[in-house]
């Protein structure tokens, strides 16, 4: 089994700074790209930002300015660093992984719970 568990949520107020973690565990040979969604209410899921396991990166505008992506591959860990929040931000935030489980198995995406994210005006 493999779980996402993704950590870091909670109410800022506007302007302030988060930083959201993202661990991946159980049977993993391999995590090919991590990623950063938000789903406000009402709205559908958008992508906020990917990485390859090479470090390679992408932050979807217009966030390009105030988040960061980064990526830990022995902890299995992906982190989103995020700034100048504003209410707009406000969303649950979810984690996702493309997974092998085995050599040579499948690339399977996988999904984290999700994390409250609050900013105030």
């Amino acid at each position: 089994q493999v779980r996402l568990v993704e950590s870091g949520g909670g109410a800022v107020q506007s302007g302030g700074s988060l930083e959201l973690s993202c661990v991946a565990s159980g049977t993993i040979w391999s995590i090919s790209i991590m990623g950063w969604y938000r789903q406000a209410p009402g709205k559908e899921r958008e992508l906020i930002a990917l990485i390859d396991n090479d470090g390679t990166s992408q932050v979807v505008s217009p966030n390009k300015d105030r988040f960061t992506i980064s990526r830990n591959n022995l902890q299995k860990r992906v982190n989103l660093q995020m700034t100048n929040l504003n209410p707009e931000d406000s969303a649950v935030y979810f984690c996702k992984a493309i997974i092998r489980s085995r050599r040579g198995g499948p690339n399977v995406p996988y999904w984290g719970q999700g994390t409250q994210v609050t900013v105030s005006p």
